[in-house]
């Protein structure tokens, strides 16, 4: 009995945060995390890394099937990648020294609010607009955005993925598709330090719950990115939303019960 609830509860936290980023470049840890937390008993600490650790390839799948349909810029990925880190280390710093506020709902409540947006005020800005910003411009703004993103993650401890895809697609003027392409290449490596970091320190999960989070995350981001590179941008944009206001309603519902 107690697998078949290990199962049950992995398969559906899987589900989601598969969805949540091959859809929408949404970390795992939103959605994971809290269902391992409240259904399996599991540490905290630990369930943040089982989900950071489950991001990683679902990341990494979901950016090769937006790259293979050019849905994906590296270039400025990588140089929104290291000013994320950078000042993730740094909003973390900052948050040490501040008393803690009641921001942990921050990620859930944007999820929701970012969803809502999507179906009310769909992306519909097209890879001609994207690609008009020049190369120098397009550079600057990606450092002083992922400062901006870094240091909000690191003060609040959460809410990466949504406001990577936030501000790629409402500062930058990304295209849909490829705001979450580019979203989910720099969440696999920010989700490897983090999972690395977690495991280093709070020592080694259950290795049951780890694997069927790995491999349900991994098939659901794959089925999700194929999906939504086929997609129409409105299709695309309702969809993302309606997946989006679904998983943020489901962990505030969790976080109640936790």
């Amino acid at each position: 009995m107690e697998l078949f609830a290990t199962i049950v509860v992995t398969f559906f936290a899987g589900m989601g945060a598969g969805l949540g980023t091959g859809f929408a470049g949404m970390s795992a840890a939103a959605v994971i995390s809290p269902m391992l937390i409240t259904f399996l008993g599991i540490e905290p600490y630990l369930a943040v890394g089982i989900a950071l650790s489950s991001d990683v390839l679902a990341s990494a799948i979901s950016a090769y099937t937006y790259g293979k349909n050019k849905n994906l810029d590296v270039k400025n990925g990588l140089i929104m990648m290291v000013s994320v880190l950078a000042f993730t280390v740094v909003g973390s710093y900052v948050s040490s020294m501040v008393p803690a506020a009641a921001m942990g709902n921050f990620s859930v409540f944007m999820t929701f609010l970012l969803g809502i947006k999507f179906i009310v005020r769909p992306v519909m800005t097209t890879k001609e607009a994207m690609e008009s910003v020049s190369a120098k411009k397009r550079v600057v703004q990606s450092i002083i955005c992922g400062i901006l993103i870094g240091f909000i993650c690191g003060f609040i401890g959460a809410g990466g993925g949504m406001m990577m895809l936030l501000i790629l697609t409402s500062v930058l003027g990304y295209e849909l598709k490829t705001a979450v392409g580019t979203s989910v290449f720099i969440m696999a490596f920010t989700a490897f330090t983090g999972a690395f970091s977690h495991f280093v320190i709070g020592g080694t999960p259950d290795w049951l719950v780890w694997i069927l989070c790995v491999v349900f995350t991994l098939l659901w981001a794959r089925i999700a990115a194929v999906f939504a590179n086929k997609a129409e941008p409105k299709t695309l944009n309702r969809a993302t939303g309606i997946v989006l206001v679904l998983l943020g309603a489901a962990v505030f519902l969790f976080s109640i019960l936790a």
